[in-house]
């Protein structure tokens, strides 16, 4: 199965501001990691995009829709699902927007909202090590060592 997701309306689920100016391409770093570990395509959609920048990139297996101003990521995806046809129960979208869930209920698309889709990455993201801080002995614990090994105190 492969995504199409509503990019602005994932964005706040995973801890990210949309006010930020690399939301976008903070959750296009993550759907790549996810992309890796489950092994399935993504295509994201971000509405907003100004005059002249609209476009269509490739982000490896992430393939970002950056859609002009004045249209709505909502739109797309429900345009890119009729274009899709019967293609489209192969697909899941993406989205807490009832009109994008209905459309993609339609053609038979599978619908996860974008709380649930955020818990599912935040599961299939590797846990990262402790940070050094974490792993900072205290002045008591450097004191006690210090006698252990011989050292001033």
């Amino acid at each position: 199965m492969q995504y199409l997701i509503d990019g602005h309306n994932l964005i706040p689920k995973l801890g990210l501001r949309l006010d930020s100016p690399d939301d976008e391409m903070e959750l296009v770093g993550i759907l790549q990691e996810f992309c890796r570990l489950q092994r399935r395509e993504v295509e994201v959609y971000f509405d907003g995009a100004p005059v002249g920048q609209a476009s269509i990139k490739k982000f490896g297996i992430v393939t970002a829709h950056f859609v002009r101003l004045g249209t709505t990521a909502d739109s797309a995806i429900k345009i890119r699902l009729e274009k899709l046809g019967r293609a489209a129960r192969n697909w899941i979208v993406v989205s807490s927007d009832r009109e994008v869930q209905s459309s993609a209920r339609t053609v038979q698309a599978d619908v996860i909202s974008s709380d649930k889709f955020a818990e599912l990455l935040k599961k299939s993201r590797p846990h990262k090590s402790k940070s050094n801080t974490e792993n900072t002995l205290s002045s008591e614990e450097v004191e006690e060592w210090l006698k252990v090994f011989g050292g001033k105190s």
